[in-house]
């Protein structure tokens, strides 16, 4: 019998522990995946090993960015998977740029970043573009 790993690609970080925060989006009904919780409520969990590509685009990685992608990154799975509504994809973006605010990122920078999620963020809110699962060997 041949074993194999299932696995994914496009991730290059990963929480070394759980993330809680209360966030202003509020979910029709309580949503409880493998690593994202997110209540009707708006509190809302990263569980430990939840893995974020980070900064998407043109961009340099930096402190200031990182947990404002992390929860971005958890709010688009989300909307791939159909478990939050597409309608909710601007104030998603409108959350990665305030995070980013609160944590030190210049106003103008957010912004961009913000822009740019507006422009070319659909593409990884489809649910098409969720990340196939491959095998190996």
């Amino acid at each position: 019998m041949k074993i194999s790993i299932l696995y994914k690609e496009g991730y290059n970080y990963v929480l070394a522990a759980s993330y809680e925060d209360v966030l202003p989006l509020r979910p029709p009904e309580n949503i409880k995946t493998d690593f994202v919780v997110l209540l009707k409520n708006g509190y809302f969990v990263l569980r430990k090993g939840y893995a974020s590509d980070g900064p998407s685009g043109p961009t340099i990685d930096t402190p200031t960015a990182m947990r404002g992608a992390f929860i971005h990154d958890a709010g688009y799975a989300l909307l791939r998977a159909g478990l939050m509504p597409q309608s909710s994809r601007k104030e998603w973006d409108e959350l990665y740029e305030k995070t980013c605010i609160e944590d030190g990122m210049s106003k103008i920078r957010a912004w961009l970043h913000f822009k740019a999620l507006r422009a070319f963020g659909w593409k990884a809110a489809d649910p098409s573009s969720e990340n196939p699962v491959l095998t190996a060997p």
